[in-house]
């Protein structure tokens, strides 16, 4: 019975150092009943995606085929308090996503539920791949951003009051200054015709004086 050839321990070893990069990529093989664990040092609220997608050793066909009743157990724990984050069990081409509550290390682990018995066995090829995104947002900085803008836009309407006001106070000294230029040009009219008409008044008189001089020197 032709066997399935395993990886070396250095070449995967290598390819759990490569692991702890912000995006995974790898495969490896497990065995009937076997777990393959990661260990991955997370900070706290980030948010991981998993893929997987797993193939089975065909002895008919001699070579890793897909197989619909075979299924993959995730498994995710945090290894500082031991509490566990995600346990799922999902088909042969899955994906799970968790986010981590605390920082530190946490345990990723794979394995197969598939087996007709106990002492069966099948060779699985498991592709792995394994995204860390950025951290989720910052409530309390939200919060204190938005009242920090709330109280810029108190400000500013604070400003744009005062702003209104002094407008207001200026429509109002222009309208009393107006109003004073018109009452001062309409007093300058009427003493303008005063003046006129003392002027006129004036000439009547010296006038009339003129004549009844000129006629009393006739007289005589």
């Amino acid at each position: 019975m032709a066997q399935p050839r395993r990886p070396p321990l250095l070449a995967l070893w290598l390819l759990l150092v490569f692991a702890a990069t912000a995006a995974n990529a790898l495969h490896f093989y497990l065995d009937t009943n076997e777990k393959r664990c990661f260990v991955e040092e997370l900070p706290s609220d980030t948010i991981v995606e998993g893929h997987y997608r797993a193939l089975e050793w065909s002895e008919s066909e001699q070579k890793y085929i897909e197989n619909p009743n075979l299924g993959i157990l995730v498994e995710v724990d945090e290894l500082e308090t031991g509490h566990n984050v995600v346990k799922t069990r999902g088909p042969s081409d899955g994906r799970f996503t968790f986010t981590s509550h605390d920082s530190g290390d946490h345990s990723i682990c794979l394995s197969s539920n598939y087996g007709t018995s106990w002492f069966s066995s099948t060779h699985i090829r498991l592709y792995f791949d394994i995204v860390i995104g950025t951290t989720k947002a910052d409530t309390e900085h939200d919060r204190s951003h938005v009242s920090e803008l709330s109280q810029k836009l108190r400000d500013l309407n604070m400003k744009i009051e005062d702003i209104n006001r002094e407008q207001q106070y200026q429509r109002e000294r222009e309208a009393a200054y107006r109003n004073l230029s018109e009452e001062t040009n309409s007093r300058a009219v009427w003493y303008t015709l005063v003046q006129i008409g003392v002027l006129v008044a004036t000439c009547v008189w010296q006038l009339r004086h003129l004549r009844r001089f000129f006629e009393d020197r006739k007289m005589h």
